[in-house]
């Protein structure tokens, strides 16, 4: 490729200190320059469920390829978009305060998306401590159905845990329709829904069928290997479109040990739940030769099924011992399930959950300010049937897109501390300004945001796993009714929350009296991370449909700060000069310092700033 200036990659090295003080410098990406992972978005007709279905992968395959990442490192990742008529983007899911500017992969918010023909570099560097379970996904669309992988962080040091061996398993969700169709029924007016989940997905295989009578691989049991008496870290990844998912495994108890990128005290629990978005690790040791004896069998089912859907959705897996004389795989399915696997979601791991005692963060015992949403559908509905478009409002807000005329972080680049949502006005208005429809907070506030449910137009509640962009929170918890801070500190006393990303939002009863508020979660975050963050659901259909948040930390000087003029000028335009092709090489702006942590103190060289980030 070709630099279309008459700038070389050698000849540019524009570099300034930053106020935190970071080095910002411009590279071009050109043939010497290489990535440490590449991923190429195409769109093709991919085998699910032994059926054909259209969709979007990442390097030719769904779930794409695994990545893994170091803690104290930086990681360059090229992602290519080779659709021809569609835009991407990919989020690096549990990071986005680890990426640099216009690289949380949010259109619209961070950044412009990719155009077809184009790539961009992604710039990702976890910090100490944020060893974990992560995933990758497009944030475009319904494209990260079927676009999507696990991202691995990797302990700089000793960890939390020590394990033989690892599993990573992937959920996801199949649609027999495409996601072009998906989306124009959510839009459309009137509204259709897009109906419920085909099946549902381990490592891109249903288990709907068994292996003797499978049509092909994608729709029989996954099958899992392990040794007898290991010791194992199972990752589990809810990669779902809607799907809650719960699942057991035959004759075994699970030990959680990681949530949301977060190790945590160890949990026993004879199940496993999983919404859209979340992420739990299982500290699995496997069973004794004695104990297989005894049991007469060298395979186990695992068994998964949907919750809080009309349509009852599930599947098999087997979990295999490698021994000598085990016997033939199980070669059709259970006429019944092998574990009775429990109904009831709402109070799964609440308040039980508490961080390992590694982690020294002091949760903080009070929030400065806090922000109650209420969630509810917008349309028309007679006679049961909807007559307009639905759409999901936040305290009257609806995310539209299309709407948007650039991104919000390019926004306030261009224009300063204008495009910066007016604090009082928010205030005012139930926490956003309705100028710029932007929920602003100030740099070292604490936040207790408090998300509830309603139930217009239909009288029916739903549920909603959110997921917040940026730092992590302190989950507070949730419950039926309305919120009551001073009950739920009641509650909190002597119990610290995990730090998590993506937590539920329940619902106690399918439906009610119409405009009744029931159910709640509440997080507390502290204002740290500046910048321009998301936080939505993460059922795919319900962000379509709009319901998403922006959220601005700091105010424009804070925000444009991390990195000045000129080393943003290549990402504010559409396609712009950080974005290459087959033509042009990218002017890119190299946000981390390039430095590699002390492995043995795990502690970055030079120093530690106040935004986390390693320096000189």
């Amino acid at each position: 490729m070709k630099f279309s200036s008459s700038l070389t990659s050698l000849a540019l090295t524009l570099t300034t200190q930053l106020i935190n003080p970071t080095a910002a410098s411009y590279h071009v990406h050109d043939g010497s320059w290489t990535p440490n992972y590449i991923l190429r978005a195409t769109a093709k007709n991919i085998s699910v469920n032994c059926e054909s279905r259209y969709s979007v992968v990442l390097n030719g395959t769904s779930p794409g390829p695994t990545l893994h990442l170091q803690e104290g490192q930086t990681t360059w990742i090229r992602v290519y978009n080779d659709i021809d008529n569609e835009n991407l983007t990919v989020h690096w899911h549990g990071l986005s305060q680890r990426t640099a500017p216009f690289s949380d992969g949010t259109p619209q918010v961070s950044q412009w998306p990719i155009p077809p023909d184009n790539f961009f570099d992604y710039e990702v560097h976890p910090d100490i401590g944020d060893a974990g379970t992560y995933f990758y996904h497009s944030h475009v669309g319904f494209q990260s159905i079927s676009a999507q992988g696990a991202l691995i962080v990797e302990d700089c040091g000793k960890p939390a845990y020590t394990y033989d061996d690892e599993i990573t398993l992937l959920l996801a969700d199949y649609y027999n329709t495409t996601d072009a169709q998906i989306s124009k029924k959510l839009l459309g007016s009137p509204f259709v829904w897009s109906g419920e989940t085909t099946a549902l997905l381990m490592n891109g295989q249903t288990g709907t069928a068994g292996l003797g009578n499978a049509a092909d691989s994608s729709c029989a049991p996954l099958v899992i290997k392990v040794d007898p008496d290991t010791d194992y870290r199972i990752r589990f990844i809810g990669g779902t479109a809607i799907s809650l998912v719960t699942l057991g495994i035959e004759d075994h108890n699970l030990t959680i040990v990681e949530a949301d990128g977060a190790d945590t005290k160890p949990f026993t629990t004879d199940h496993l739940q999983i919404a859209p978005g979340q992420r739990f690790s299982l500290s699995f040791r496997s069973m004794r030769s004695s104990q297989l004896a005894s049991a007469d069998k060298t395979s186990f089912w695992i068994r998964y099924e949907n919750r809080e859907r009309p349509a009852n959705v599930s599947g098999y897996a087997l979990l295999s011992y490698n021994v000598p004389n085990g016997g033939d795989l199980p070669q059709s399915l259970p006429d019944t399930s092998p574990m009775k696997l429990p109904a009831k979601v709402y109070d799964w791991l609440e308040y039980s959950l508490q961080p390992h005692e590694s982690i020294q963060e002091v949760f903080p015992d009070k929030a400065t300010r806090t922000v109650t949403i209420q969630m509810n559908q917008l349309g028309s509905y007679v006679n049961k049937t909807f007559t307009t478009t639905l759409e999901w409002e936040q305290n009257g807000l609806v995310w539209q897109e299309n709407e948007i005329s650039r991104p919000y972080l390019v926004d306030i680049y261009e224009k300063g501390q204008s495009a910066v949502p007016d604090y009082d006005a928010a205030l005012a208005n139930r926490g956003w300004d309705p100028a710029n429809k932007v929920f602003p907070a100030k740099v070292s506030e604490v936040l207790d945001i408090v998300w509830q449910s309603n139930n217009l137009p239909t009288g029916g509640f739903d549920i909603h796993p959110m997921h917040a962009h940026g730092g992590h929170y302190w989950d507070l918890g949730s419950g039926n009714g309305t919120y009551d801070a001073t009950e739920n500190e009641e509650r909190l006393k002597g119990y610290t929350p995990v730090k998590r990303d993506t937590t539920m939002l329940y619902r106690y009863a399918s439906s009610g009296v119409l405009n009744t508020t029931a159910g709640w979660r509440a997080w507390r975050i502290k204002v740290d991370d500046t910048g321009l963050w998301m936080m939505h659901c993460h059922i795919l259909q319900h962000m379509i449909m709009g319901m998403n948040t922006v959220w601005s930390f700091g105010d424009a000087n804070e925000i444009a700060a991390k990195w000045p003029l000129p080393y943003v000028t290549g990402y504010l335009q559409y396609g712009g000069s950080a974005y290459g092709n087959e033509t042009y090489d990218p002017l890119v702006n190299h946000y981390f310092a390039d430095v590699k942590p002390d492995k043995k103190t795990c502690r970055p060289y030079g120093g530690y700033d106040h935004n986390k980030r390693y320096v000189n």
